[in-house]
């Protein structure tokens, strides 16, 4: 994907389901205000776990949302993920009449980290304490990784190319980039997103393996990245879909065209290698300029990882150093995620909206909780920074060891 082709692809809509919203609008305003959602643990089963606080979606009801028939066929990650991308189509102006004749037109890509856990779990709940006979036939499809891209392909009829991006956390900007990949190659629309629900009891004990994560059971302590008080990052559940498509068939149907997927790239430098991911990190920033033809400078913010490590922390540092030259210390970074937590593969979705949104308001949101920060970056706290953004670079880091990066332009600085 050259750099030339990738401005042609757009985005066109947005759908988000987090912890401080269930709606792209309430998403933002509470980004731009810097409000932290981050609170105590309050799902059953997990009241004993060392794992205190994370970011849960509250008041979130699929049954509202979802027919009975695909909710008891699926787990919350998915339903999470059928939600925004009912939101993110309706955003697009995008209606069943729109692709009915030509549904192998419009493919969906997916992220997945954690997969079906709560679904799976009661499942083997079931298999243990009553036998065989009580499990359900569902078990076989909720959990896996594939789910939310094939549910939300056969619910709305979507036959174009579909697939899903098992690439660690950094998966959400990977599946972005092969969604703008498969636009380029002829595909007119694709619904592509991330969404995570890790917070039932299996999956909350399987996270325990990660030192990365938090034990902290102070809600305004626990995830305070590039700061001295650092102690790791907090889970979350929810993320975001958009729908991307190629610019000018948005153009003639007189789409909004919110912005552009100017560049992308990934590296892989090993897990809990923090030390090393600032080589591979500023490779990827490379690699994202070199496709979106970007020079460093031509940057207006950039929407950290911030993974709350101190070594992790200072590798991001001093990667946009070693990527963006002496831009690096001066462009203003934040990290909107420390207000709601890491959804893993929907973190990066989340703040690839929340990038969109800051060019379209001309505002860099804050990083929640953070004010002492100790590393050589223009991190934007307390409040939010008014400020001209036409280039976005979104960064994102997996705990497996994968790292990307990817550049997006503001929808009317596309020509550019």
């Amino acid at each position: 994907m050259s750099g030339r082709t990738a401005r042609q692809t757009a985005v066109t809509g947005i759908g988000v389901v987090a912890p401080n919203g269930l709606h792209a609008e309430t998403y933002w305003k509470n980004v731009k205000d810097g409000a932290s959602v981050l609170d105590r643990v309050t799902r059953e089963g997990c009241e004993h776990l060392p794992l205190r606080v994370a970011g849960e979606v509250r008041g979130f009801d699929a049954s509202a949302l979802i027919e009975e028939t695909f909710l008891v066929q699926t787990d919350k990650f998915t339903h999470f993920a059928l939600a925004a991308a009912d939101a993110a189509l309706q955003d697009a102006g995008l209606s069943q009449a729109a692709w009915a004749e030509t549904p192998y037109s419009v493919g969906v890509v997916t992220a997945a980290g954690s997969g079906g856990g709560e679904f799976g779990q009661r499942e083997l709940q079931k298999l243990w304490g009553k036998g065989s006979r009580f499990v359900g036939p569902y078990q076989s499809i909720a959990w896996f990784y594939a789910a939310s891209t094939g549910q939300i392909s056969i619910r709305k009829g979507f036959k174009g190319p579909c697939s899903v991006v098992a690439g660690d956390e950094a998966g959400g900007l990977d599946a972005v980039a092969h969604a703008a990949r498969a636009v380029h190659r002829g595909t007119d629309v694709v619904v592509v997103g991330a969404a995570e629900a890790p917070l039932a009891p299996y999956s909350g004990v399987c996270q325990l393996g990660y030192p990365e994560l938090s034990t902290e059971a102070d809600p305004t302590r626990a995830y305070r990245p590039f700061t001295s008080a650092a102690c790791g990052f907090v889970p979350a559940e929810g993320g975001a879909v958009l729908v991307v498509e190629n610019q000018d068939r948005a153009r003639r149907r007189d789409a909004d065209v919110r912005a552009t997927v100017a560049g992308h790239a990934a590296t892989f430098t090993g897990s809990s290698r923090w030390e090393r991911s600032r080589e591979g990190l500023a490779q990827a920033i490379r690699g994202a300029l070199d496709e979106a033809g970007c020079a460093p400078e031509e940057i207006d913010v950039v929407f950290a990882d911030a993974l709350g490590v101190p070594e992790a922390d200072r590798a991001e540092a001093l990667a946009l150093a070693d990527a963006l030259g002496t831009h690096g210390t001066r462009v203003p970074v934040t990290a909107p995620k420390t207000g709601i937590g890491r959804s893993y593969c929907g973190a990066p979705l989340l703040d690839v909206v929340a990038a969109v949104q800051a060019m379209e308001h001309g505002l860099i949101p804050p990083t929640p909780g953070v004010f002492d920060v100790c590393h050589d970056i223009d991190l934007v706290t307390s409040s939010a920074r008014p400020a001209d953004l036409r280039t976005a670079l979104v960064l994102s880091r997996g705990l497996m060891g994968s790292n990307a990066a990817l550049v997006l332009r503001r929808g009317d600085a596309s020509a550019v």
